[in-house]
């Protein structure tokens, strides 16, 4: 299974988010119909830009509760002190995509970011 963790600032556009989308499966040689589920925050799954995205996508959306976010910060890469600060664990996008994909998931990389938007790909067995 393979998800892309989503942060991104309030009024995120659904084109700015699946656009750094396909430049983070780029990244790692995935095609796009290889990608099962985005994932974020709870809080931020109702946010216009990341609901429309998935639909335009054709894929679901996983909510991720703060506390498994907290429960895979120690295999985050990349860490955010805002994020720290407001959520209380280091990373929206990278622990996402963990706790999206599955228990024994794997960041492919560091996440990438481009317009108040982060996008993190892990791949796993799925929940």
């Amino acid at each position: 299974m393979i998800v892309a963790g989503i942060g991104c600032g309030r009024e995120s556009s659904s084109e700015d988010i699946v656009s750094l989308i396909f430049v983070a499966l780029s990244n790692f040689g995935i095609a796009q119909e290889n990608l099962a589920a985005i994932a974020t925050e709870t809080s931020k799954a109702d946010e216009r830009g990341i609901a429309s995205a998935a639909r335009s996508l054709s894929i679901p959306i996983v909510r991720c509760p703060v506390a498994d976010l907290g429960r895979v910060a120690d295999r985050v890469l990349t860490r955010s002190l805002r994020v720290q600060e407001i959520k209380g664990v280091p990373s929206i996008a990278e622990a996402s995509a963990l706790v999206a994909a599955g228990p024994n998931a794997r960041l492919l990389g560091a996440r990438v970011a481009a317009n108040r938007v982060t996008c993190a790909i892990a791949i796993g067995e799925g929940s």
